[in-house]
């Protein structure tokens, strides 16, 4: 597998396109769309929060339901989330404005939203930023990262990712795009995911890949413990590499689920690391547990503990809280037996060990939680299995950015 500069145009037969709508924000791009010159098997997994938005739930029909989808037209700004029958309304007149335009059919265009809950969306700069979108669509790098750039919301930076590798032979590409900073929890966060690649493969094990792989990317992150109304992870399988379909698990298969792992792991870091007000992405990663469910369930407890990420902000080797946070977590284990370590900039620290602190420098310690990217590895000593969460720290501007948020 070889990592490439690229994102959801990296792929042959996809182009995309990002423009200004004038949706709710001014003088910025706020709209994206994807399209595929032939028609694509779709797999999708979506938000586990009851209130699903008006997007969310065409999206799943269409996923569930359809044998293909060649379209996507995301908007940001407005969530089109509690809008009742004319939200969703909304989302089907977007499908045929889309459909129209592009020569499709409407139940092959899926829709995401994200933004302020509660607003319907001006449909009629909808419809007119999905003319301008299919003017501009184009399978260039610089159109991927247009389109990356339009579905931001209070993220700081676009995130995009894309590998290739081979089957039979053939160059096979895997690309993405992602936009996420708040609300953001596992079991699905406030992201809109967008992965596009030229595989051929069936329906059914997109889906099993998809569903399989989410459990620890995507929901293994957390930024404030919120979960939202309309979290959606989107693949779209084109056929275009050449390769032979897959239609049952092997070696082929195992080779994309290893690249759409990448990319979804990628995606989910960069949202993680990109939390509203963060300095830090926060990684913590539980090893030799009982059980994988152990494993995430005590690497989850730790990222999403306020006190802990508040600590790592303030660059405080409080361990205490990471134990605390792994002792509420629900897993049982011996908290004599566990080993603590911090680690960042090349460095590694002991922490904690038999029951009590080590003997470790405050100085040291201090100096691998300002870095960037800090780590916590947590050993149980109880069993061979591993998991890892990605969070990030609590700074002073999350309540900032989230209290302005409507205005």
């Amino acid at each position: 597998m070889k990592i490439i500069d690229g994102g959801v145009t990296a792929a042959k037969g996809f182009a995309a396109a990002g423009a200004e709508a004038g949706i709710k924000y001014k003088n910025r791009k706020d709209m994206a769309m994807i399209y595929s010159k032939v028609p694509c098997v779709a797999a999708g997994t979506f938000t586990t929060n009851v209130v699903k938005a008006a997007c969310v739930l065409w999206d799943k029909q269409i996923v569930e339901n359809e044998a293909f989808a060649q379209a996507v037209v995301i908007n940001a700004g407005i969530a089109n989330a509690c809008t009742g029958k004319q939200g969703f309304d909304y989302c089907a007149q977007t499908a045929d404005a889309t459909a129209e335009v592009l020569g499709v059919p409407s139940n092959s265009v899926l829709v995401a939203s994200t933004g302020v809950i509660g607003m319907q969306l001006p449909i009629d700069r909808i419809c007119n930023g999905v003319k301008l979108l299919s003017g501009q669509l184009a399978q260039t790098r610089e159109a991927g990262k247009l389109a990356a750039e339009a579905i931001m919301t209070t993220d700081t930076v676009s995130k995009e990712v894309a590998v290739t590798f081979e089957i039979d032979g053939k160059e096979v590409t895997v690309g993405g795009m992602c936009k996420g900073s708040g609300m953001i929890h596992p079991n699905m966060c406030t992201m809109l995911g967008f992965v596009t690649t030229d595989v051929a493969i069936s329906k059914e094990l997109l889906t099993k890949a998809l569903k399989e792989d989410v459990v620890d990317t995507f929901n293994m992150i957390s930024v404030d413990g919120d979960t939202s109304t309309n979290d959606t992870l989107l693949v779209l399988a084109n056929g275009q590499a050449g390769n032979t379909e897959i239609n049952a698990e092997g070696e082929s298969y195992e080779k994309f689920k290893e690249a759409l792992h990448y990319v979804n792991m990628t995606l989910a870091k960069k949202m993680a690391g990109d939390g509203e007000g963060a300095t830090a992405l926060f990684e913590t990663k539980v090893i030799n547990a009982a059980s994988k469910e152990d494993a995430r369930t005590l690497a989850k407890s730790v990222i999403c503990s306020s006190l802990t990420k508040a600590a790592i902000f303030g660059h405080d080797a409080n361990w205490g809280r990471i134990l605390c946070a792994l002792g509420y977590s629900g897993a049982k284990f011996d908290p004599e037996a566990l080993e603590l370590f911090f680690e960042g900039g090349g460095k590694r620290i002991q922490i904690y060990k038999d029951g009590v602190a080590t003997d470790y420098s405050e100085e040291e310690a201090s100096e691998i939680l300002s870095q960037p990217e800090v780590t916590v590895l947590v050993d149980m000593k109880a069993g061979n299995e591993e998991a890892t969460a990605w969070g990030c720290d609590l700074s002073y501007d999350y309540v900032k950015i989230n209290a302005d948020y409507r205005s």
